[in-house]
């Protein structure tokens, strides 16, 4: 394991000294839970969908040019077709 140091706000550390506390662990270990529970569910953290949604923009051609205008048009009539 390494340490290491990082700079935080005054009312995130004590944030994280009060959970600690409650759940009877160190800060480190709840830093490192954070970490671990980040890492293994950052696919499903909105920002990240926002940012893989705004990188698909432009990506795709449907042919259309007034897609932006009357997409609502275009899925109504998508659906009556199903």
């Amino acid at each position: 394991m390494l340490r290491t140091q990082i700079q935080i706000e005054e009312d995130q550390i004590k944030w994280l000294r009060d959970r600690a506390r409650e759940r009877g662990v160190s800060v480190s270990q709840l830093i490192r839970d954070g970490v671990e529970f980040y890492r293994k569910y950052e696919d499903r953290f909105p920002e990240d969908q926002k940012k893989k949604a705004l990188a698909a923009i432009g990506r795709y051609a449907s042919g259309v040019s007034d897609i932006s205008e009357k997409h609502d048009d275009y899925l109504a009539k998508a659906f009556k077709a199903e």
